[in-house]
């Protein structure tokens, strides 16, 4: 029976995206009226969305934990992008903690205002500046003030209605020369869903003046849409532009490590690195990479960089005390997760780190302690569906059945994703002779991980006795 385990390295989230044009026939008609619809079924390769695209060269669920989507969670969090958004709304609302990537679809429009426009928050007598009563025409008409006035107006009142009619009236009376402001229109048609319309106004605009900036809002435009080939070959043309650009390169990568093709991304974020050897996200996730390639020695060298370079958090700590337990640096260990539970900033950082105390509980063999360290991973986080996991392995040593059951349904209705819970609950039913739930829960763990040797042999198994029955 298998426990899952996981490195949580990454604070909050991955990227969102659509599934891409495929066309069919029943897909034609709705196309036509919407420019924006899309097919549901994208050719291999070419898709974020479907992680049965993957390019390979990444480690396996059965080492590397992945989100609900299916990718590998990364090593370092990307700030407003969620990857594994859940499909359904009763999914949002359950959200499950085991990616933190399915947060209510409610919440994304806070991150959206900027820490540095703070200062301005609206006093007693009422806001800064009263959006309604202003003539946008006569603002228009003064370029720098506009301009002025355009970013107060989209990233501290985050209205983009009015933010998208100042800039269409500027972009009109600079006679359509301005590409500063063809890139803000942009902005807004992006804000607001419209991705085609953004895609035009950013093309327009890095014809007239090539910048990086726009080259990275049109790769943007492109991954809402989910067609990654084409924001590859967008940042690669951008590269021949702009030889050496860091978040050039830190896209490619970023990209290729949402489609699975890991050693493909380690390859540019080990460029990235040539070019700015203090880029904290390259040295993440190259460090994460290598310890989920059994390389725990060469991710602490990583890890100890960042913590040269002044980075001092819990997840940083977590790492460490991960990295010395598996490279058997036992010293370092429990002062490294002490740390990480001393800089804890909310409880579900503290639950990663009393999960992760309680994998080296089980590799001490100290099972009660491992015990006692799920279980305050689930005060601190009723929804860790890997804890339930665990304890359940724990209760099924002790021979208590009907427990371990529950803890795995928990398990598996936290994290439909996870092919763990669905085996071990097919291994107790067989054990007890129900071979029918056994069955059901062997292919549920297959569908989830098609490459488990242990879940392929035990369908084998109950399909021979189905068969002699």
């Amino acid at each position: 029976i298998q426990a899952a385990w996981s490195l949580k390295t990454r604070a909050l989230t991955e990227m969102v995206y659509v599934d891409e044009i495929d066309m069919d026939q029943e897909g034609i008609a709705e196309i036509i009226l919407d420019e924006n619809a899309i097919a549901q079924v994208a050719r291999p390769g070419t898709s974020l969305k479907l992680p049965g695209t993957s390019q390979g060269g990444g480690p396996s669920p059965a080492v590397r934990p992945v989100t609900q989507s299916g990718r590998p969670i990364t090593g370092f969090v990307r700030p407003i992008t969620q990857g594994g958004r859940p499909s359904t709304m009763e999914q949002a609302i359950r959200t499950p903690r085991t990616a933190l990537t399915a947060r209510p679809i409610t919440s994304a429009s806070g991150g959206y205002v900027r820490p540095g426009t703070a200062s301005m928050i609206t006093n007693p007598d009422g806001p800064f500046i009263n959006l309604s009563r202003l003539n946008l025409t006569k603002y228009a008409q003064k370029p720098k003030l506009a301009k002025a006035l355009f970013e107060y107006i989209f990233h501290h009142e985050n209205d983009i209605k009015n933010a998208l009619d100042l800039a269409a009236l500027a972009t009109e009376y600079a006679q359509f020369k301005d590409w500063w402001w063809k890139v803000q229109i942009g902005k807004c048609y992006y804000r607001l869903g419209l991705y085609r319309e953004a895609e035009k106004q950013f093309k327009s605009a890095l014809k007239q003046q090539d910048m990086v900036d726009t080259i990275l809002y049109l790769a943007k435009v492109y991954l809402r849409l989910d067609q990654p080939v084409t924001a590859l070959n967008l940042f690669k043309q951008g590269l021949e532009r702009f030889p050496g650009e860091v978040t050039l390169t830190c896209g490619i990568a970023r990209i290729y490590e949402e489609m699975n093709n890991i050693s493909s991304a380690a390859e540019y974020y080990k460029d990235v690195l040539k070019q700015d050897n203090t880029h904290v996200e390259a040295i993440a996730c190259i460090g994460s990479n290598h310890f989920y390639s059994d390389q725990p020695e060469i991710a602490l060298r990583f890890y100890r960089r960042l913590l040269q370079m002044g980075v001092y958090n819990c997840q940083l700590f977590n790492n460490l005390g991960l990295c010395c337990f598996y490279a058997q640096q036992y010293d370092m260990t429990l002062s490294s997760f002490e740390r990480a539970l001393f800089l804890a900033e909310n409880e579900e950082e503290t639950a990663d780190v009393w999960y992760n105390l309680g994998h080296v509980a089980v590799g001490i063999g100290d099972l009660n302690l491992a015990y006692q360290c799920f279980k305050l991973t689930l005060v601190n986080n009723n929804d860790y569906a890997e804890a339930y996991n665990n304890l359940a392995v724990l209760e099924m040593r002790k021979g208590h059945t009907e427990q371990a059951r529950a803890l795995l349904q928990t398990a598996s209705s936290l994290a439909p994703h996870m092919y763990e819970p669905h085996f071990n609950i097919a291994i107790l039913s067989e054990k007890v002779g129900d071979l029918q739930r056994s069955y059901t829960a062997a292919q549920k763990s297959e569908e989830a991980f098609p490459g488990h040797v242990d879940t392929q042999q035990l369908i084998k198994q109950l399909k021979e006795h189905f068969a002699m029955l």
